[in-house]
Parts: structure tokens; C-alpha cells; sequence
């Protein structure tokens, strides 16, 4: 199943005395990218989630967003620094006789001086809140490769359908060029004819030359590989592997055997078929960037 990298998850609920969200979303990249967002306390949770995200998602850049809301205000105490609060009450004392200054300071201007009051929150189990947003980033992530599977649906039935039309005119290729040197027989033939009159025609020689312009733009060599090719593009996109970075690279074989097939051909309609297939790889190339 082909899988867009381009997606959106988000999942919020309250377990055990904790509002926990979890949101998830995801950008093209051509490898796996993760940043995350956290509550600071909560920071031994980053390597594990993206360990844990990467166990779903393969390619992209994803970044992640984590809320922990303790309902309990019992799990938390204020504690006043009163060596810090001394130092601040000592130094407004002396501004105040330095430059006989009311004191009009009270406890609550004491309290906003930094560091003042320190919030120490009660020791938590790391292992069970790992647990509490493991299982919320579940419901996130099942939101998120949902959205990631119905874009890639998408992409599947475009790059599909563009290999559709490049093996019809790969078919057409393959039947014009034995054509094509059966006029340039008959050109050359009648083009000897016009320069020697009836003179007697050496066959042998005709059929020399051409051979050695039937070699020269003979295609069956690539034809054959561009389907080759094609068939296991085709195969890519119904492997539930991530595939992109795959298909990249097929997608140049596709493109070199299509190049090398306009340099031989020396026929008009040939010509026109390659830039029709040229164009369609190019919009395959650009899909399959938007491909996990």
C-alpha cells in the first residue's frame, strides 16, 4: 500500500489524573526527521517516542507535540528559597537607607523576585506516564497513517495511470521502428536509383547499409527494459514497504532508457512519443516525492 509522507494526527484523553495530547504531522523529506515538543519535566520521554514513531513511519519529517496535564494539584508543592529571599529583602533594605527610600516592599514583591518560589513536583513513575502517552500516540498514530494511506491512494492511481501511457507508447515505439527501416530501405534505394539511373545496383551493398542503420536504431533493448521496469515500478506500489527512495532510483532507469531510446531513433513520430514519455516520467519523478 503506497503511503503519502504528507500527514496529520491528533488524539487527546484522560487517564488516570492526566489530560494527555498527543498531535502528530508530516512533511516530505527524503529521510526520517523527528522534533518534538515536550513538557520539560517530562523530557526522558523524547527518545522514546521518536524510537517509537519511527516504528511506524519510515520516511518524512515529523514533528510531534506532547501536553501532560496533572489534574492533582496535590502532586506538586511551592518551596520557598529563603536564602535567595534573605539576599533580595537585604539588598532592598540597603537601596532603601542609600537613598532614604520608604520600604514599602511586602512579601508579594519578594515572591516575583526570580527563583523565589520554586514549584517541585512530586516524584512520578517515568514508566507509567511513558505508558499513559504511549497509548494516547496509538490513537494518533492510527489518525495519522490513515490520512497518510487515503493521499497515498491517490498517488497510486496517478503514478498508475502515467505507466499506463508510457507502455502505450512504448508499444507504439516497439511496432514504428521495424517501419522505420523498411521506408529507409526503400528511400535509400530509390535514392541510388536516382543518382546511378539503371545502372546494375550492387543488393549486397543496400542491404549492408541497411543492416547497419537497422542496428543503430534498433530499440528492442530498451523497450524491453522500460517494461521491465515498469512491472516492477507497478510491484512497488503494492508493497506495504516504505518505497520511495526505491522508486526514485527506478524512476532514473526509466528516464535513462527513455533518453537513450530519443538519441537512436531517427523518426519524427518516435521523437514525439519520447517527449510525451519524458513528460509523463517527469510528473511520476514529482509524485513519487510525496511517497513514504
Amino acid at each position: 500500500m503506497v503511503k503519502s509522507m504528507t500527514g496529520f494526527g491528533r488524539a487527546v484523553r484522560e487517564i488516570d489524573g492526566y489530560v494527555i495530547t498527543v498531535e502528530l504531522k508530516s512533511v516530505n523529506h527524503r529521510y526520517f526527521e523527528f522534533s518534538c515538543r515536550c513538557p520539560r519535566q517530562y523530557g526522558f520521554i523524547d527518545d522514546k517516542i521518536k524510537s517509537y514513531v519511527n516504528s511506524h513511519i519510515a520516511r518524512g519529517k515529523v514533528e510531534c507535540f506532547i501536553g501532560i496535564e496533572a489534574l492533582n494539584s496535590e502532586s506538586a508543592d511551592v518551596i520557598v528559597n529563603n536564602t535567595l529571599a534573605s539576599a533580595y529583602v537585604k539588598a532592598l533594605d540597603e537601596i532603601a537607607r542609600t537613598y532614604a527610600l520608604h520600604k514599602d516592599f511586602g512579601a508579594a514583591t519578594v515572591s516575583r523576585f526570580p527563583d523565589v518560589l520554586v514549584v517541585k513536583k512530586a516524584e512520578e513513575d517515568e514508566e507509567r506516564i511513558w505508558q499513559m502517552v504511549k497509548s494516547v500516540t496509538d490513537e494518533a498514530l492510527e489518525k495519522f497513517v490513515q490520512m497518510r494511506a487515503v493521499e497515498g491512494k491517490k498517488l497510486y492511481d496517478d503514478v498508475y495511470s502515467r505507466t499506463q501511457l508510457i507502455l502505450e507508447s512504448v508499444s507504439y515505439i516497439e511496432k514504428r521502428s521495424p517501419e522505420t527501416v523498411r521506408e529507409y530501405n526503400d528511400k535509400l534505394v530509390q535514392r541510388v536509383h536516382e543518382l546511378i539511373g539503371d545502372v546494375f545496383l550492387d543488393e549486397n551493398r543496400i542491404i549492408q547499409e541497411v543492416a547497419i542503420y537497422a542496428d543503430k536504431v534498433a530499440v528492442a533493448e530498451e523497450t524491453v527494459r522500460l517494461r521491465s521496469h515498469i512491472d516492477q515500478l507497478r510491484a512497488f506500489l503494492n508493497s506495504d514497504e516504505a518505497i520511495g527512495r526505491k522508486m526514485d532510483f527506478l524512476v532514473q532507469e526509466i528516464n535513462r532508457e527513455t533518453n537513450t531510446i530519443g538519441s537512436k531513433c531517427n523518426d519524427v513520430d518516435i521523437a514525439r512519443k519520447v517527449v510525451d514519455m519524458k513528460a509523463e516520467i517527469e510528473k511520476i519523478r514529482e509524485q513519487i516525492q510525496n511517497i513514504e
